[in-house]
């Protein structure tokens, strides 16, 4: 727990910062998912890939906390000091506005679980009476964190150990029905399920992996709070193997209880629905439960991430410089204050989606690609400059093929998200762009180098043919 004296946060916070961040929404919603895309063949494959891009990455933001440890808050900070100023504000932006978007998904599946319950109140999760009550959450969120960041972390803390209980409880339960001709029968896609190559069953499951995984870098960002620097990549270590575990767990166990078509056909979050077939109406009430104090944990860790990112960046000067100012508990309350007003806005919208849920889901998956993209980039330019590997030269060729790996899981990752999100994240992006150019006119500083004005460009590119796909209607949210 962090010590109240020093302000510092000790190796078992750390990794439940990384938890915590990780273990939302989506592991809840892993059983339909999946069961709508595959059978365990193509989830063990898609797993296969996730878990070793993501522990590469995982690898790739330990090496970077060892040899640049005087990068604080790395997700941006790292991007940076490999690509320039405009791509780390790129990377700053893009991450806190998927942070953003991410804490949208999490209110539309509260109402959306509440929804399980009060169908006519909430429905799924964007009825006014839902958005209402989300808007309430968000401020009444925002108000206890302006009050301290260490308060909030150890509230973060506690909250990760609750929300844990029920995913294990439910693991527990699979494993004692576990019917092996039920999951040989769902192995390679199951009964009464349309036909698909194994690419496709693959490829359909990528966008909720990268969800899921988001937070793996919760240690990184809030390196700064850290007792000792190496925490940062054990934690985000730790935190890696023990969710990949339990997620991999939640995804294949119910193939061994009920036929595919069945599990792909409960509503969401899928986990209640699947353990309600199993054990009856309690299930659905205790896995509601433990979704809500999970996704108000994650919530919360979350609401941290995006202040701290803007903030962070206004101190590195990639953001405007109002958004350093810290009121007297050190909370960077503007950068809090325009993250909840931005996630308010975001919510309201939801009115008009025509599926908040997953819309918000892969909104958030590929906003948050082009940050890992850089970071993996910036780990396999240091390992071959050899910068911080003046005393162990060894780890360097290791390093190089762990950031490597990761780089390409990336790109594919972007590939399997598709144009359509790829575009509309472009969308979001070039209005973004005024942060930098306001920032960069506080510095008396050139706008964009020559490679840089080149990125923008292609980035403005991107966004008007985002933008002509949304008024022609050939892109639909």
């Amino acid at each position: 727990m962090a010590s109240r004296t020093t302000g510092k946060m000790s190796l078992p916070m750390l990794t439940a910062m990384v938890v915590g961040s990780m273990v939302g929404a989506g592991i809840f919603n892993l059983p339909g998912r999946f069961g709508t895309a595959t059978g365990p063949f193509g989830a063990i494959i898609a797993w296969a890939i996730a878990g070793t891009g993501m522990y590469m990455l995982a690898r790739v933001f330990q090496a970077l906390a060892e040899k640049k440890p005087e990068i604080d808050s790395g997700v941006f900070a790292y991007a940076k000091a490999g690509f320039g100023d405009y791509m780390g504000f790129l990377s700053a932006f893009g991450y806190w506005l998927g942070s953003c978007l991410g804490n949208v998904f999490y209110w539309v599946l509260i109402g959306s679980t509440l929804g399980r319950f009060f169908p006519e109140i909430f429905g799924d999760g964007s009825s006014p009476t839902a958005i209402i009550v989300s808007l309430i959450g968000i401020w009444a969120f925002h108000f206890m964190i302006l009050r301290g960041v260490e308060q909030a972390a150890f509230i973060n803390g506690v909250v990760t150990v609750a929300k844990i209980v029920p995913i294990i409880v439910a693991i527990i339960i699979f494993i004692f029905v576990f019917n092996y001709s039920q999951f040989s029968e769902n192995f390679f896609g199951g009964i009464g399920m349309p036909d698909k190559s194994l690419f496709q069953q693959v490829r359909d499951t990528m966008l909720i992996t990268v969800f899921v995984f988001l937070g793996i870098e919760g240690a990184s960002v809030y390196s700064r709070f850290a007792k000792t620097r190496a925490d940062v990549g054990s934690a985000t270590i730790l935190g890696f193997v023990g969710v990949m575990g339990l997620m991999v767990a939640v995804t294949l166990l119910p193939y061994a209880a009920m036929p595919r078509a069945t599990i792909a056909g409960v509503q969401q979050p899928s986990l209640a629905g699947v353990l309600e077939i199993v054990v009856g109406h309690w299930g659905a009430v205790f896995i509601s439960i433990g979704v809500l104090i999970s996704v108000l944990g994650a919530y919360l860790a979350w609401s941290l991430i995006c202040a701290e990112v803007l903030f962070a960046a206004a101190k590195s000067q990639d953001m405007p410089r109002l958004f350093a100012a810290q009121n007297g508990n050190k909370v960077p309350a503007n950068a809090l204050w325009l993250t909840n007003i931005v996630v308010s806005l975001f919510v309201i919208s939801t009115y008009w989606s025509r599926d908040a849920f997953n819309f918000m889901l892969d909104m958030t998956s590929v906003t948050s690609l082009l940050p890992y993209l850089l970071v993996a980039g910036y780990g396999v330019l240091i390992a071959r400059r050899g910068e911080g590997y003046e005393t162990t030269p060894l780890e360097r060729r290791r390093d190089q093929i762990f950031a490597s790996i990761a780089v390409a899981y990336t790109i594919v990752m972007f590939l399997a998200a598709g144009l359509k999100y790829v575009l509309l994240v472009a969308v979001l992006y070039v209005p973004g762009t005024v942060l930098y150019v306001w920032a960069r006119r506080e510095q008396n500083a050139r706008l964009f180098s020559s490679p840089e004005l080149i990125a923008f460009a292609v980035t403005a590119l991107a966004a008007v043919a985002g933008a002509v796909g949304l008024v022609t209607g050939v892109i639909t949210p």
